[in-house]
Parts: C-alpha cells; sequence; structure tokens
C-alpha cells in the first residue's frame, strides 16, 4: 500500500465452487485465504476491505441504541449472513465482515472479536458471553515465514451453544449443537455436541442428554 489514504471497500467474497475449479497456481490472496493456504493479507483489496469493516465496526458501536432498525442495517450490510433475532451488544470488532454467517437468535455481550478471515457460522440460538474472541487467522511458526504469510481455517458453531466469557476459540474449529464452553477456556480441537468443555486447552467434561432443540 501507497502513503495516500486508504480507499475502503465491502470485501467480495468469491464462489467457493467457481475457484475451486481454477488451478491453485491461479488463486489470488483471497482465494488462497479462503482455500485454508498461506497468503499475503497486505493486497490491496485486503487492507481496503479491513479498513472498511472497522470503519462499519465503529459506526453500529457509536450508533443509538434505541434504533434497532438502523443498527440491524449496519450489520445487514456488513455480515454474509445476519438473520432475524441476532442482536450484538456493543462494541464488536471484526477484520472483514462477509465471512461471518449468522443464523436466527444469536446473541453476543459486549467485546467480542471475530478474525473472520475465513468463514465464521453460528448455529441459531447460540449466546456468546463478554469478549468472545474467535480467530480464523494463524501465522507460521517458522519466523521467517511469518515475516509475510499468514493462513486461515473457517470456524463452525452449533445451535443453541454458550460460549462463556473470554472463550478464545483457534482456527478450524467445529463445535456441536448444545455445547456449553466454561468462561476462560482455549478451544485448541473440535468439541462434540451436546457436551460441556473447559480449561485451557478446553476439554469435555460433561456429555449432556441429547434433546430435540426443534421443540
Amino acid at each position: 500500500m501507497s502513503n495516500d489514504i486508504i480507499e475502503p471497500a465491502r470485501l467480495v467474497v468469491p464462489n467457493r465452487d467457481e475457484f475451486a475449479s481454477k488451478d491453485p497456481s491461479e488463486y489470488n490472496e483471497l482465494e488462497k485465504s479462503l482455500a485454508g493456504m498461506p497468503y499475503n493479507p497486505f493486497g490491496d483489496d485486503l487492507v481496503k476491505a479491513r479498513v472498511y469493516a472497522k470503519i462499519t465496526c465503529r459506526k453500529y458501536n457509536d450508533s443509538d441504541l434505541r434504533d434497532h432498525q438502523a443498527r440491524n442495517k449496519i450489520l445487514g450490510e456488513l455480515f454474509g449472513k445476519f438473520s432475524s433475532g441476532c442482536y450484538i451488544e456493543p462494541p464488536f470488532y471484526c477484520d472483514y465482515g462477509p465471512n461471518i454467517y449468522l443464523e436466527e437468535n444469536v446473541y453476543m455481550n459486549h467485546g467480542c472479536i471475530f478474525l473472520d478471515e475465513n468463514e465464521i457460522k453460528i448455529g441459531k440460538g447460540t449466546f456468546l458471553a463478554p469478549n468472545v474472541q474467535i480467530y480464523t487467522a494463524g501465522h507460521p511458526v517458522d519466523p521467517i515465514l511469518r515475516r509475510g504469510d499468514e493462513y486461515c481455517k473457517p470456524i463452525k458453531i452449533g445451535r443453541d451453544c454458550w460460549i462463556g466469557g473470554n472463550v478464545i476459540i483457534l482456527p478450524g474449529i467445529t463445535i456441536g449443537d448444545g455445547v456449553t464452553i466454561g468462561a476462560g477456556s482455549v478451544v485448541t480441537k473440535d468439541i462434540e455436541s451436546f457436551s460441556v468443555a473447559v480449561g485451557n486447552p478446553a476439554k469435555v467434561i460433561k456429555k449432556l442428554e441429547k434433546v430435540d432443540l426443534d421443540i
């Protein structure tokens, strides 16, 4: 990027089927990132998209709490999917926005941070406590490679989950339905449905009876 003022632009997410049919050697940096390949996050389009997201998050965080319609419109334009009944307490922060998909009645408390370099999908009725951090992005452990490249892997959280305060979810994780993650946990491996997991790293300490979540 030059020293000129950056012109923000919303991230345009490509159709996965279309770019999956391409030769990976022809992928642009965004396509590399979505494919889980090492990529350079400092390309112009990605930098502009991150600036757009920061501006939009600030607009949401500073918006009138009484005007739910306007607030929902902001997030509806930022996210890939923002379903009915969703509510996010400010402040909220993300890197891009269009990689975030929320089903109905997702609730997030204050201070949640999403590094959505890849997809973050959250099922309906899931609650996030304050300061939950979801990271699709990671960096090579090799210090030389880390100077330029990063990678990202998608994260999926099922329906009717409760993610406790200050939980960190690392790249590539899948959390099943009806899961509770205890406050302060670091989720480094997949968590099966209808279970309670706590700790760093998070481990299942209790399995719950499976119930019909559609009742």
